[in-house]
């Protein structure tokens, strides 16, 4: 009797971890995020109780996980990895609280993979040796001073609906409007879209895309033009 705090990876089925699917393949409970391929929670037993975690609190799903977790194997399936905005780590204080065994299997996050798979390094040789990744559902929130000093490149999650506030602190507080930006939807799925523009023009471009997105700035992103025409080259 276990809990295993498993990372989906960042949407495409095939980018779950080996350990990942070794842990979903046999258990008993599985609670799984709106987000994460059906094709993985499919792979749980026919038998299993399938837990949609769309419209629970965040206390529900501890108490379901604590409770599951006293009587049989269960997975808690999260997008990307369980402890990168996943609130893996407030899954598992609930259940070292309880005394319930769990485990945390890492999994492959969208904060390199996305860009990734969109032919956008977050780090490259003497264009970008930092990355700094952060939540941006509260725009206001952010410390946009520290933000537009800090160097290298920015990868923002939950930046969408936020992003044109987001880019005018950025360039108030001294990042160039000219600075490269991209936004990738769904990425590594059928479905990836990407769109690049200057800072201060992201959000007009990016007008329209759907959610999961991110967002990337840096000059990084300049790079893609040459590593889209390689990749097809290569195709």
């Amino acid at each position: 009797m276990t809990v295993s705090l498993v990372g989906a990876g960042p949407g495409d089925p095939g980018l779950i971890t080996v350990k990942g699917l070794e842990r979903v393949r046999p258990c008993d409970v599985i609670v799984f995020d709106r987000l994460v391929a059906p094709e993985l929670v499919e792979e749980a037993p026919p038998d299993a109780l399938r837990i949609e975690r769309d419209g629970l609190t965040q206390e529900e799903v501890n108490e379901l996980l604590v409770s599951y977790g006293r009587r049989c194997d269960v997975v808690r399936l999260k997008g990307g990895d369980p402890l990168l905005f996943g609130r893996g780590g407030e899954e598992a204080l609930a259940l070292a609280d309880a005394g319930v065994p769990f485990e945390i299997v890492p999994g492959v996050s969208s904060l390199a993979s996305v860009p990734g798979s969109a032919g956008i390094p977050v780090t490259h040789r003497r264009v970008a040796s930092a990355v700094t990744a952060f939540a941006a559902h509260d725009v206001e929130a952010l410390d946009a001073a520290a933000l537009a000093r800090v160097p290298g490149t920015l990868v923002a999650f939950m930046g969408l609906a936020g992003l044109e506030r987001l880019a005018e602190r950025l360039i108030e507080h001294g990042r160039p409007a000219s600075t490269p930006a991209a936004v990738v939807s769904a990425g590594t799925t059928p479905d990836e879209r990407v769109v690049t523009a200057p800072l201060g023009v992201i959000a007009r471009a990016a007008q329209g895309l759907p959610t999961p997105a991110l967002v990337v700035v840096g000059e990084v992103v300049s790079l893609r033009a040459e590593l889209r025409v390689l990749r097809r080259s290569a195709a």
